[in-house]
């Protein structure tokens, strides 16, 4: 039996474009899979606190000033008079419980930042991929999916995980989707799927990230359904969603 009821979801590949989507959406799904939400997600699945995403470097400069833990990531590489960037294994490989993070992206946080006052905001990744997708499937309401890209332009990574995100909601017949964005995104997941790390392999911030030695990383953050945690925004700061 169809479900009559379905609910959008709909794909939309950078902050850029968000102003065409704003209003019509309960949910919105920040993505940044290389790597700020991958590395958000993780953090709070070993423990950080709480996540204080700020948009720009002065306020993360503010906030180290006042005593805080900061972290700050420009075109892939950790800021200049920061400890750590956006790598996932700052979090693994240092025991941050119980610790509130400040961090600053590229273009994660810029994501989170524009869109944090007009729906729930909650993070995704291909780590917590059908964790994420469970979760959205039983809360059935209207879900944007806002892939971060790259300063402004589509990558390849997140329309992915945008792409696979959407497959899976509509395919539990609980969604719809009316935008060819997502229609887009759904064949490019489907057509990757199978072979993500080669599909990959050609994208442009992949290149970027090659240059500075972070394969590490790149494997982490593209393996699928490693980390059963969902960041939520809530006053301001991510924490983990008790479910």
């Amino acid at each position: 039996m169809i479900n009559v009821d379905r609910k959008l979801v709909e794909v939309c590949y950078t902050p850029g474009q968000y102003a065409l989507y704003k209003g019509d959406f309960d949910i919105v799904v920040v993505i940044d899979v290389l790597r700020a939400t991958s590395a958000m997600t993780t953090a709070l699945h070993y423990g950080v606190e709480k996540i204080i995403p700020v948009a720009t470097l002065e306020e993360a400069i503010d906030y180290k000033a006042k005593g805080f833990i900061v972290g700050a990531e420009r075109d892939g590489q950790v800021v200049d008079g920061f400890d750590f960037g956006n790598s996932p294994y700052v979090y693994i490989d240092n025991d941050m419980r119980g610790k509130t993070v400040v961090l600053t992206t590229t273009n994660g946080t810029k994501a989170i930042d524009i869109a944090k006052n007009d729906a729930t905001i909650v993070i995704g990744c291909l780590n917590n991929l059908q964790h994420l997708c469970d979760w959205l499937i039983k809360q059935h309401k209207n879900t944007l999916i806002l892939a971060s890209g790259w300063k402004d332009k589509v990558n390849l990574e997140d329309t992915i995980c945008g792409g696979a995100i959407a497959d899976i909601l509509i395919e539990s017949r609980k969604f719809r989707a009316n935008e060819d964005s997502t229609v887009a995104a759904k064949f490019i997941y489907k057509s990757a799927k199978e072979h993500l790390w080669s599909f990959l392999r050609a994208s442009s911030h992949r290149r970027r990230l090659i240059h500075l030695k972070i394969q590490k990383d790149v494997k982490y953050c593209l393996t699928s359904n490693t980390v059963p945690c969902i960041p939520i925004l809530r006053n301001g700061a991510l924490v983990k969603l008790e479910e």
